[in-house]
This record gives structure tokens, sequence and C-alpha cells, in this order.
């Protein structure tokens, strides 16, 4: 027994820690070929960690409302709760590094009752106790186990990284839903003017009208301007009102239960010039592109689980204890029993379903390496987007605020030059229709100025004017990411074989 034992351990120590199957890496991109963006004015490398993009618009409430977000938002305690079940399958797949031990105790008492012949019935009472302790273990011949916790280690940096790019959304959406109110009050203080001025108005035709200078329609049609404008002045009022509302729940809170906001959101944000870096730095900001790669570097591992698979299993197991009819002899030499075995189980025959879930395993992985390029493009064309409209938006807003320069003017005189009866009431309606459209579109021009600017911290992975810090990094090793990656551990030791 002794000569089979020891070629059967030096046989398990000489391939325990060979590792079939790819090793996880980054495959090349569009990112990798570009310089930097196609409309970007200056090539500046940014800071490569994510940022507080959002204390760049200078306005207190607005980090206000993002740290309660953060604390309070519910899709973010969705995501906090997914990523710690992730956390709890990486600790069980690291279970398997260790033999797993069982003990267990047991009494029992039978009666036997049987008939001797020329004795009649007789009946046997027995009792026995026994305790014992067992060990198991499975040894990784071919990196089945490794494979498995690397997959794990990547579902959970996957897991973060969602974690991250939920946290990036409620905060992009704290930002708009503030720029939404502060837009909505803006557009409710506009209308508010307009129906002062309506009124206004409506006093100098009805004078005239009393006095016989215009006609009934003149006067129909001032007092239907001034409904329509108070119409809208209400419609704008319920619309600040929903628009709270979206805040509240972002932070947290039961609609309608937020104070009102103070005045201190500027109409526009800081439109200093967008230096914008090299595009490979998105690789390591933006945590969409990290859960894509991570993903995919989890279905590389699950290449090599399935074909260690197609390899016998080795498992060790042991047992030791005692069994005795009497607890005062459990602890003597005489009651020890034990059992040691060494089960080697491979496949003979299955029909082909292992070679198809290597097959299948590998599919999984060249979607997911094309889900990852597929990232990659619309991570570049979400910049791109962003850098044009942000050219386009400050031409817009020059042009739109010249419109309602030269509307405001027009509208004056129509009404100065209506008071004297010299311009008909069909010009004052014209001039004042062309204003309100104007100062509308400068309304939603500022906006979208706001929301262009979120999508481009959005798509860049945060600021590029802040210094560089230090990333957290997480504690458990990444056993086997790609060289270079942020969250790879090279101290790793266990030896890689790819097949």
């Amino acid at each position: 027994m002794r000569k089979l034992v020891v070629p059967l351990l030096t046989i398990t120590l000489a391939v325990t820690g060979c590792t079939l199957g790819p090793d996880a890496e980054r495959p090349q991109t569009a990112a990798d070929t570009a310089a930097t963006f196609v409309n970007a004015q200056d090539a500046v490398t940014p800071a490569t960690d994510l940022t507080p993009w959002w204390t760049r618009f200078g306005d207190a409430t607005t980090t206000e409302m993002v740290e309660l977000a953060l604390e309070h938002n519910t899709d973010l305690q969705v995501a906090a709760a997914r990523l710690l079940e992730a956390e709890a399958a990486w600790g069980q797949s690291r279970s398997t590094l260790w033999p797993k031990v069982d003990y267990n105790l047991s009494a029992s008492r039978t009666k036997n009752s049987f008939v001797l012949p020329e004795m009649g019935r007789r009946t046997i009472y027995s009792t026995t106790y026994s305790d014992g302790i067992s060990v198991s273990y499975q040894v990784d011949l071919f990196g089945k186990l490794k494979r498995t916790r690397q997959a794990a280690w990547a579902n959970l940096l996957a897991e973060e990284a969602a974690r991250q790019t939920v946290e990036h959304s409620v905060i992009a959406g704290v930002v708009r839903a503030r720029v939404q109110v502060a837009t909505a009050e803006r557009a409710l203080e506009i209308a508010q003017d307009i129906r002062t001025s309506w009124e206004r108005t409506l006093a100098t035709v009805e004078r005239r009208y009393r006095s016989g200078l215009v006609g009934a329609v003149d006067l129909h049609l001032a007092r239907e301007n001034l409904a329509a404008t108070r119409a809208a002045e209400t419609q704008i009022a319920a619309s600040v009102k929903k628009a709270r509302h979206g805040l509240d729940v972002l932070v947290g809170r039961r609609p309608g239960t937020g104070p009102l906001f103070p005045d201190t959101l500027p109409e526009l944000p800081d439109l200093s010039p967008v230096p914008t870096g090299l595009p490979a730095a998105l690789l390591d900001r933006r945590p969409d592109l990290l859960r894509s790669e991570m993903q995919l570097s989890a279905a590389t591992y699950g290449i090599g689980a399935a074909l260690a698979n197609l390899y016998p299993n080795l498992t060790l197991t042991g047992s030791a204890g005692s069994s005795s009819d009497s607890l005062g002899d459990l602890l003597d030499i005489d009651s020890v029993v034990y059992n040691a075995v060494a089960g080697l189980v491979g496949p003979i025959f299955s029909g082909g379903a292992r070679r198809a879930e290597v097959e299948a395993a590998r599919a999984r992985a060249d979607a997911a390496g094309a889900a990852y390029a597929g990232v990659v493009l619309n991570a570049l064309r979400e910049v791109e987007d962003a850098l044009v409209a942000d050219d386009a938006n400050r031409q817009r807003l020059e042009h739109n605020q010249q419109r309602l320069a030269e509307a405001n003017s027009a509208d004056t005189l129509a009404r100065e030059r209506y008071s004297r009866g010299v311009e008909p009431f069909l010009k004052v309606l014209e001039t004042e229709r062309r204003m309100r459209s104007a100062e509308e579109a400068l309304i939603t021009t500022r906006a979208d100025t706001w929301n262009t600017r979120i999508d481009l911290f959005l798509a860049l992975g945060g600021d590029w004017t802040l210094p560089k810090t230090e990333n957290d990094k997480p504690d458990a090793p990444s056993e086997g990411l790609p060289a270079g990656h942020p969250s790879a551990d090279p101290k790793s030791t266990e030896t890689k074989v790819s097949s």
C-alpha cells in the first residue's frame, strides 16, 4: 500500500497548480489606435482617478444634494447589496483553498427480537456511541477551482464597477434635477414678468377702448393673451413642483417634503475650454468600461474551468473517531476507528456534453470581448458627441442672447407705438410672441449647456483639472487579472499553464 501511496502523492504534487485555459487580457479596441479625440482642441492627459466633478459648478446646494443621494438613494442601496452578494460568492469560492473538516457525535439504541429453537423468543438490546472527525480535500489538478476563484474575483470587481456606475448615474441625475428645478424656476419668473406686462397692456387697451380709440377686437385679443399667459404660468409652476419631486426621490426622501432652494445656481456652468486627454485613459476612469472588462475576464476564466472539467478530479478524504457500546470506552484505544480514501473520478462518455460546455464558454468569452469593444466605441462616441454639443451650445447661446435682445427691443417699441396709436395691436401680439419664443430658446439653450457639461464629465469619467490622487485598491488578490490593470495583484505565485 505504501508503494502505491508515495507515487500517487508525487504525481499529485507535480500536477497541482497547473492551470488550463487562457489568462485574461485587455483586448485591443478603437481607443488604442487613437492619439486624441477628433473634436478636442488640446491634448492633455487628464487625471486617471474618479473625481468629484459636480463641485466644479460652485453650488453648495448641489453638493449637499449629492451627499444626501449617496447616503439615501435606493438604487445605490440595491447596487451595494449586489456587491455584498458578489463578495460572499468570492468568499465561497476561496473556501476551496482549504480542506473541509466536519465532526459527528451519535448515540443509538436498538432492539432485536427473534425466536430460537427450544428457547422461544429472545430480545436483545444494544447501545452504541460514536464520535469522529472527517476531512475531505479536492486537489486542483487542472486549475478548475483556481479558474472558478478568478472568475468570482472578476465578478466581484464587475459588481463594484456596477455600483460605481450607478453612483455616477445618480450623481448626474441629482445635478440634472437641480438644473431642471433652477431652469423651471427661471421660466416661472419670466412667465410672471410676461403676465405682469400683459396686465399693464390690457389696462392700456381697456383705457383706449373706453376712449373709443380701438375696437372690441383689440380688447378681446388682449384678454385672451393674458388668459393664455396665466395658463402657461400655471403649467410652469406645476413643472417646478414635479422637478422638485424628482429630486426628492433621488435623494431618498418623500416627494414634496424637500426645502426650497436658495438662488445659488448660476445660469451657466463654468464654460472654460475643455482640454481632453488620451482616449486610453477612459479605460481606467469609467466604471462601466471596467465592469465590461471584468465581465470579459470572468468569461475568459470560465474557459479554463470548462476545460478542466474534461479531466479527472482527485478527492482525498479521511475520517477518524471511536465507536463503543458505552460512553466510558470511547476514549479507549481499542475503540478507535479510521479510514482514508483517495478517489480519482474522470469522465469516459457524456455524449459530448462536456466538450459542448467548453465551446459554450469560448462563445461567452467571444461575446464578452465584442461587448467590451462595443462599450469602448460607445464611450468614445459619447465623448465626441459631448464635445460637439458643447461647442454648438456656446454658439447657440451667443445667437439666442442676441435674438432675445432684439426681440425685447422690438416688443418695447411696438407697445410704445401702440399706446400712441401708431402701430396696430396685431403688431404687439407678434412682437410679444417672438419675445416669448426667444426667451424659451435661451432657457432651453442654458439647460442644454448644463446637461452637455454633465454628459462630458460622465463620458470622460470625471473632471480633468483636479490633481491626481491615489486610488483605493481592493485587499483581495486578483489571481491573474491583466498585467498592468489597476486591480491586478502582481504577487500571485500560482503556476499558469495556457492551453
